[in-house]
């Protein structure tokens, strides 16, 4: 008997190997494909701004990134003794607000640089709840403990959503025609929300989504969210806290991840990265032995390969 419904995916085309550039921008999903890649040592750059969760406050950044925003101090404000900024993640907050301006115009000019070179970008979304700031009529990012009264929560219509991102794609196009665009929605439930308010939340993204992809202009959906929710459909595959896929969950949607965007030249070059990974991670009972002296010899040498083959450096 079969007791799952495994998601058959197929291979996309202008998939990624080691001359392609990412940047992966969103939900704190993203951070775990980016430590996959970053892992296997793909030329990627993730959140430069912290994770955002609603496509009004990734929008927002892409734009600020594309016009080359200078952040001064009308854009940030101190509380509980630190200077945060509402486009940004906590992350980047600081007790010194020049520290924290200094972090907004260095990501400002990291996400400008890594988007006009970049072949691929990895967009995930969180949420279509949105907080609005009362005082600025403004979506934020981040409410960075803001008291709550401050704000009015909302639920972006799909119409608003597929409007931002329209919007968004027409920015990173005009800079970046030849750019891949993929956009994914995390599996990671907001139940803080509530659940039905979760599953209109999600429902609001996808439907959106999928009015804007268009494979003829290289924009794309890959479905994590559908991964977990409908193949691995199981609490075992969740951390403790019922909402974040555990690691065997995370692995499961690499695999499949890689499988549809990877490409099988890059598989190779993969397998002797994850052998000199766990060789650097090696603990010997004995480093002074000339065993371990040969084995580090060796992984010297695979090291200095690749870079000389393929400028991959550890």
């Amino acid at each position: 008997m079969i007791f799952r419904t495994n998601i058959q995916l197929q291979p996309e085309r202008n998939q990624i190997d080691y001359s392609s550039k990412l940047l992966l921008i969103g939900s704190c999903f993203s951070e775990n494909i980016y430590k996959k890649l970053n892992y296997f040592k793909f030329n990627a750059i993730s959140n430069p701004f912290g994770i955002l969760f609603n496509p009004i406050a990734i929008e927002n950044l892409l734009t600020n990134a594309i016009n080359q925003k200078k952040y001064s101090e009308k854009d940030i404000f101190l509380l509980n003794e630190r200077w945060h900024c509402f486009d940004a993640h906590s992350d980047l907050s600081s007790i010194n607000k020049d520290e924290l301006l200094d972090n907004l115009n260095n990501a400002v000019a990291l996400t400008n640089k890594q988007l006009t070179k970049a072949t691929h970008i990895i967009i995930t979304l969180g949420t279509s709840w949105v907080y609005r700031f009362i005082e600025t009529d403004t979506i934020v990012g981040n409410c960075h403990k803001v008291p709550q009264k401050k704000f009015i929560k909302e639920l972006l219509s799909v119409e608003d959503i597929l409007a931002s991102l329209e919007n968004l794609c027409v920015l990173i196009k005009n800079i970046n025609p030849a750019i891949n665009i993929i956009f994914t929605v995390s599996p990671v439930r907001h139940l803080k929300d509530g659940f039905l308010e979760n599953s209109q939340s999600k429902a609001h993204l996808l439907a959106a989504i999928h009015q804007l992809v268009d494979k003829k202009n290289n924009m794309f959906y890959f479905p994590s969210y559908e991964i977990m929710l409908d193949d691995l459909r199981d609490y075992r595959f969740y951390n403790s806290d019922m909402i974040h896929p555990n690691k065997t969950a995370i692995n499961y949607i690499w695999e499949q991840f890689q499988k549809v965007w990877i490409s099988e030249n890059a598989n190779s070059i993969m397998k002797e990265i994850d052998t000199i990974q766990k060789g650097l991670a090696h603990k010997p009972f004995n480093p002074t032995s000339e065993q371990h002296q040969q084995f580090l010899v060796h992984l010297k040498q695979q090291i200095t390969s690749l870079k000389n083959n393929y400028n991959i450096t550890f």
